[in-house]
């Protein structure tokens, strides 16, 4: 069972999942290339950062360690990254469960309400986030503090731990801009979903997969849920009410009952 965590995340993300899911699988959650623990080196965004990048290290982490046929679970970046990887490596992965975002959202991503929503995407482009965020504890804390804040459900507050952790992790000189650098590359949602082609019937994702979608999602929106058949042949749809973005941490319970049904074969 492979763990993928989210922006602005790292592994940790998943601490409420693993007691419920430790007695069913060996767990593998690391941090992605970028985040947490893991190197921040300056390198090109499209081929390290991106999600075909990051699903390549997945794919080389899995092996390394000799594992196929795993299941995969992620929400976020971590999501996307999961669908790369079964879709380049299919011997790797037998099963997905994934939170947003999913693919169908189209050129709706260019409509008043998204844009509003996802303005972060493109200040991530500028110098300005480096000069003004990277390397500074308190304005890392204050950035992060708003996403964990805006995109939870109205049920959910973020623990003030698991900010002072993000800030530590993500302070580091070059750490804050090495998490960004997923939206410098293809990986950015508003340039992969304004640019999405309906795939043909037999270059659908056939890999059975599991979509948990949360009510109270700003930026990924349930209405988005009504093209999955284009773009899977075996997917499963739960919705999640009262659920924002973060679905590990607000829906540890479900998330871990729909893993341990693939788990369970």
């Amino acid at each position: 069972m492979v763990l993928l965590h989210g922006w602005p995340g790292d592994r940790t993300d998943y601490d409420e999942l693993i007691p419920l899911l430790a007695d069913h699988a060996d767990l593998i959650v690391p941090d992605l290339r970028g985040f947490g623990e893991s190197d921040k080196h300056p390198a090109d965004p499209e081929d390290f950062y991106s999600g075909a990048g990051q699903a390549a290290g997945v794919s080389a982490l899995l092996d390394e360690l000799g594992v196929t046929g795993a299941v995969l679970a992620g929400y976020d970046i971590g999501s996307f990254i999961a669908q790369t990887t079964a879709r380049n490596r299919p011997d790797l992965v037998r099963a997905l469960v994934v939170s947003p975002p999913l693919p169908g959202a189209g050129e709706r991503v260019l409509g008043l309400t998204a844009v509003k929503e996802f303005w972060y995407t493109s200040f991530h482009q500028l110098p300005l986030a480096e000069n003004l965020i990277d390397g500074d504890p308190a304005a890392v804390r204050s950035y992060l503090e708003h996403f964990w804040n805006h995109w939870s459900g109205p049920g959910y507050t973020v623990d003030d731990s698991r900010i002072d952790h993000l800030t530590d992790v993500y302070s580091a000189p070059g750490a804050f801009i090495a998490s960004i650098m997923w939206y410098r590359s293809s990986g950015n949602p508003v340039t992969s979903y304004a640019r999405e082609e309906t795939p043909e019937r037999s270059d659908r994702l056939a890999t059975p997969i599991k979509v948990l979608w949360q009510e109270h999602d700003p930026i990924f929106p349930i209405a988005w849920a009504d093209r999955l058949d284009d773009f899977f042949t075996d997917h499963r749809f739960e919705s999640l009410p009262g659920v924002g973005h973060f679905t590990p941490l607000e829906a540890a319970g479900g998330f871990a009952a729909a893993i341990r049904e693939f788990l369970a074969g």
